[in-house]
């Protein structure tokens, strides 16, 4: 019997790249699939250079794959016109496989909020990218119970963590760290749950394998509810020393939009700051069990990455 292989595409992207590295650490055979030959990879792993607009470059790039992780991120410029083509190609490439898409899915979909999200919760988009997203999700799902390709979608809130472009990261756990006044959009006393990349990886990898995963959305395990300002503590030079905050409302976010890109991007999607922001994960745990790395440790690592990274 051949070795099952996973091909993820969107290799060198903050998820697709812990991916790669956390397979091949797992004895997997991996191919790691991206716009352009790679030489920095883990040993064992193959590098393919293929376009994800391109159904056949695609196709060919993962042939022979039992699993396909969907990490690819278009630029925000480009999200309409390019993700739902890339989506179109994978579920293609995919099938024509007999290959398991796991795409990599965030809760934008869901809109404001009154209590904790969880795979019930309606999904009422209140920004472009949520959207977006909530049809991105709709035609994945509609693929795999019409059987053009079998389909589990795993889903995270906010992403921090090394390599990640987010509104917790570089402006605030990244100043943190170097001791400059973190930045932080929205409210740091209401409780959230963002979510590590590398648990992130690792809650995608559970659902390229798990036998009862596929044909539904999943929300992949948060430790805890924390908040933004219990976070930045631990991202401090130094334990206990003090970090100068900064919070900027939704109106000064769309302000600084003008001259910020990160801003500019997420300012719809300020609104989540500004509500509780936190994730049920249970019906995962109960499935495939969670250990979700603790925030002490995960900010800390991110913390060290940027201070090692300037």
């Amino acid at each position: 019997m051949p070795t099952p292989i996973h091909a993820v595409i969107g290799a060198t992207g903050a998820t697709g790249r812990v991916i790669v590295r956390e397979l091949s650490a797992r004895g997997i055979a991996v191919r790691a699939v991206s716009r352009r030959t790679q030489r920095n990879v883990p040993v064992g792993v193959i590098s393919v250079a293929a376009d994800a607009l391109d159904p056949d470059s695609l196709r060919r790039a993962v042939d022979g794959a039992s699993v396909v992780y969907h990490c690819v991120m278009p630029t925000f410029e480009n999200w309409r016109s390019d993700f739902p083509r890339v989506t179109r190609a994978i579920i293609a490439a995919a099938g024509a496989n007999d290959a398991r898409v796991v795409f990599a899915d965030d809760t934008w979909m869901y809109g404001k909020v009154t209590g904790p999200m969880s795979e019930q919760t309606p999904e009422n988009p209140v920004s472009h990218k949520g959207v977006l997203r909530a049809w991105l999700g709709e035609m994945l799902l509609t693929a795999h119970h019409r059987g053009d390709a079998e389909v589990v979608i795993g889903r995270a809130p906010e992403l921090f963590g090394p390599h990640v472009g987010s509104l917790l990261n570089a402006s605030f756990i990244g100043n943190a760290a170097r001791g400059k006044r973190a930045i932080y959009i929205g409210n740091p006393d209401l409780p959230i749950t963002p979510m590590f990349i590398d648990d992130f990886a690792r809650g995608l990898i559970k659902l390229g394998t798990a036998e009862n995963a596929a044909g539904r959305a999943w929300m992949i395990p948060t430790p805890p509810p924390t908040t933004g300002r219990d976070l930045v503590k631990l991202a401090a030079p130094q334990p206990g020393q003090r970090v100068r905050l900064s919070r900027l409302n939704s109106r000064v976010g769309k302000a600084l939009g003008l001259v910020w890109p990160l801003a500019r991007e997420g300012a719809e999607m300020i609104y989540q700051f500004e509500q509780p922001f936190v994730i049920d994960s249970s019906q995962f745990a109960a499935a495939f069990g969670a250990n979700p790395t603790p925030y002490a440790v995960s900010v800390r690592e991110t913390a060290d990455w940027y201070r090692q990274n300037p």
